[in-house]
């Protein structure tokens, strides 16, 4: 079985033979009963992973292990996404540090799963005025810290439309990234507060 894995415009295609599936299995067990404790994906702590949300963490080690050439651990990740989703054709791997936001693109027909939504944004938003102190809480929950990609800057806004996380586009530097993200936490206080 074939894995492409899609990682900062690179492709990588990761063979996986049957038998490394098959004989992975107390491998993936294992790996999937640390998960069971729950796990700290990025900001979030997530108590109960489900099967997209597992697969995201295990993208990350794949990640890792390829970036540091271990080819055995590689096929071992590889093997796991392909024994937990089987029919997923390719994996976007996200490496701005938000594992949530790693991609599956399935095989035929082509779709996308996207991210679940972290558990504390899943609570109706439009229409629902908050007082200071709870706008301020939401605010802070919405727009993330500033953090580095490569050499640039950028922060993610949460959309409670599409119930996804949206990136900026990448800031030169840190202070306007800082500068423009308090732009976006102060436009989101604000509608929280107005209910908007």
């Amino acid at each position: 079985m074939i894995l492409k894995a899609i990682i900062d415009d690179k492709e990588y295609s990761l063979e996986v033979p049957e038998a490394v599936i098959a004989r992975g299995e107390e491998f993936f067990s294992r790996l999937d009963a640390d998960m069971d404790k729950g796990w700290q994906m990025s900001r979030e702590w997530v108590q109960n992973p489900g099967t997209v949300e597992r697969c995201q963490i295990v993208a990350d080690k794949l990640l890792t292990a390829l970036e540091n050439a271990n080819q055995k651990l590689g096929m071992l990740m590889a093997g796991y996404i392909l024994s937990r989703m089987p029919e997923v054709d390719t994996v976007e791997i996200d490496i701005a540090g938000e594992m949530q936001n790693t991609q599956f693109i399935m095989g035929e027909p082509k779709s996308v799963t996207t991210p679940v939504a972290p558990a504390e944004h899943t609570q109706p938003i439009g229409g629902t005025k908050l007082n200071k102190l709870e706008a301020m809480e939401q605010a802070g929950n919405d727009v993330t810290k500033v953090f580095k990609v490569g050499k640039a800057f950028r922060f993610s806004v949460f959309d409670h439309g599409s119930g996804t996380w949206q990136d900026s586009p990448t800031i030169a530097t840190e202070q306007e990234a800082e500068r423009l993200r308090q732009e976006a936490f102060k436009a989101r206080f604000e509608s929280l507060q107005s209910g908007d």
